[in-house]
């Protein structure tokens, strides 16, 4: 076959070039009658150039819309049922899982944060909540919200008892931090294989593993049993274990394998039993033990009014010493509302409230910043309804 590109926009002039060479320009002459579709001669003026004369109008489109390299990837996200038959199989290992936007690695309930909630949302009825108090290993709802929309799977770590170890592929233009051990490695396998050295341990991947879509690795992991509950950790900050290595655990998620991000599949690495957390490992990730915490004093008012504010105040922080694991920071956004309407009817001093709130949360393991950003969440929240105690 003869391959080439037309040198007409129309089938009058349906001429093939080869395609080594530029388009002709045709205006202002005529064109043969041997070069139309139709036998014709054909006269191609100036005012019709930009109809005729393909080498024109291309100029023309170039200097309108620039072309660019079309960097779009194939389109390889799976469908709707591979995405259950995902979710499920997450669920049926103890995983706690909850949809992602399609190809994405965000959340896609709920559509909103914590300070812009109004509460139409069903789940959020009772007070905002979050991607992981909504995860679940029930099989019917994970039927039901894979029914119809091709959403990724993200896996709670928290809920579902894991640690994971999160080993990130270098980008071309990121700069490691001051300071860094390992300015030059190219990935977190190579960071996380040096800190195991010098910790005298050998890599711990001996463990069920994860290809993230660019290239990197997560290592999953079982929580441990005893002890405080593990946070997310970032690069070197903090207890962090290092350039390129971050962990996911209570309050962090992960992509399932047999999702895409961006049109790049995670896939399995290591089809393995998930092993326990090496104990030194668990150790360096513990979270620093919390300042010493002074009593909180409120100034009740006597009388059937101060009663009835203590045995409000006494349930609130009753339900959030006693909230499971992947409920506490939804259970204290709940309690902030519940504290944040009596201070703004005047009952309490907010700065009281807030500070009752701060105290238990730390206690049962919640970070400072957690802690922090949602109760001003839920005291602002409170304050949109005001709730007054009889005196």
């Amino acid at each position: 076959m003869n391959r080439g590109h037309w040198i007409g926009a129309s089938k009058a002039l349906g001429r093939l070039v080869p395609a080594d060479l530029p388009y002709p320009h045709i205006c202002d002459r005529t064109v043969a009658a041997e070069d139309t579709m139709s036998g014709l001669p054909l006269q191609v003026t100036r005012w019709e150039k930009a109809r005729y004369c393909t080498a024109c109008a291309h100029d023309k489109h170039l200097k309108t819309q620039p072309s660019t390299p079309d960097t779009r990837r194939p389109n390889t996200m799976p469908d709707t049922a591979t995405l259950r038959e995902t979710a499920l199989a997450a669920a049926a290992c103890g995983w706690h899982v909850f949809p992602l936007r399609p190809d994405d690695k965000r959340p896609a309930f709920p559509d909103h944060v914590a300070d812009a909630c109004t509460g139409r949302d069903p789940r959020c009825r009772n007070g905002h909540t979050g991607w992981e108090a909504r995860a679940t290993t029930d099989p019917d709802r994970i039927r039901r919200g894979w029914s119809e929309t091709p959403y990724g799977v993200g896996i709670a770590c928290g809920p579902s008892g894991l640690v994971v170890v999160d080993l990130d592929v270098r980008k071309p233009d990121q700069v490691p931090p001051p300071g860094c051990p390992h300015p030059t490695a190219t990935n977190g396998v190579e960071v996380f294989a040096a800190l195991c050295k010098a910790a005298g341990h050998p890599l711990p991947d001996d463990t069920y593993a994860v290809t993230t879509g660019r290239g990197g690795a997560h290592l999953y992991f079982r929580h441990p049993a005893a002890g405080l509950a593990l946070r997310n950790t970032a690069g070197e900050r903090g207890n962090g274990l290092g350039w390129l290595v971050d962990t996911r655990a209570h309050g962090g998620y992960v992509v399932a394998a047999g999702s895409t991000v961006a049109g790049r599949p995670y896939a399995v690495a290591r089809d393995l039993p998930v092993a326990d957390l090496p104990g030194w490992l668990a150790e360096r990730l513990a979270p620093a033990p919390l300042p010493a915490q002074r009593p909180v004093v409120v100034d009740l008012p006597t009388g059937r009014a101060g009663a009835y504010l203590d045995a409000a105040i006494g349930r609130q922080l009753d339900h959030l010493r006693h909230a499971t694991e992947g409920e506490r920071n939804h259970t204290l956004y709940v309690s902030a509302v519940a504290l944040g309407q009596l201070a703004a009817g005047g009952a309490l001093p907010v700065d009281q409230a807030a500070a009752l709130l701060e105290e238990t949360a730390l206690s049962i393991g919640l970070t400072r910043f957690e802690t922090l950003r949602t109760i001003r969440s839920g005291l602002a929240a409170g304050a949109r309804r005001p709730r007054t105690v009889a005196a």
